[in-house]
């Protein structure tokens, strides 16, 4: 299961990241344009997010730093901040555990996640091109209603195919 905040409208990140600056380069002119600024903490948790390249938990990121270079408060505090400025999407496990995926600005896809295992599965190209398109159609009937900043959260829980073998 995840649940993920997408906006299907591009963003400047993205032609950054066109111009050939590295995703952690990109990340940080988000925070210089946001007006935050750039710390070590900030810059190891950023590129974490982005070694990932998934939705992880906040504990799973704080693993991956090294070890004393911020605490799990600082963890907590910069994604926060991340999230007000869109940086990170926030998205959760089944059980409302919170996942933390770095955003530039790039499509990203759609995401299944075993109920039982937690591990994150990308939905393939076809049915999420399908999705987006239905939830772009969705999105614009809103807006043609008066609606503002319109996103949208999708869910999808299962269990995986080698999971419900396991247990049979």
């Amino acid at each position: 299961m995840i649940a993920t905040n997408q906006s299907n409208s591009p963003s400047d990140a993205k032609s950054n990241a066109a111009k050939g600056q590295s995703p952690l380069n990109v990340a940080c002119a988000r925070l210089k344009a946001a007006g935050l600024r750039i710390t070590q903490p900030r810059i190891a948790i950023l590129a974490a997010l982005i070694k990932r390249g998934q939705p992880t938990t906040i504990e799973q990121i704080h693993a991956d730093l090294e070890s004393g270079s911020c605490d799990l408060v600082t963890v907590y505090r910069c994604l926060s901040a991340f999230e007000d400025i869109g940086l990170v999407r926030r998205s959760f496990y089944h059980n409302g555990t919170s996942l933390y995926a770095i955003n530039l600005g790039e499509t990203h896809p759609y995401h299944v996640i075993c109920k039982e295992t937690n591990q994150v599965q990308a939905i393939d190209l076809e049915t999420t091109a399908e999705l987006r398109k239905n939830v772009q159609a969705i999105e614009e009937l809103l807006k043609a209603r008066g609606y503002n900043n319109v996103t949208h959260v999708v869910e999808f829980f299962g269990l995986a195919p080698q999971a419900g073998t396991a247990t049979k």
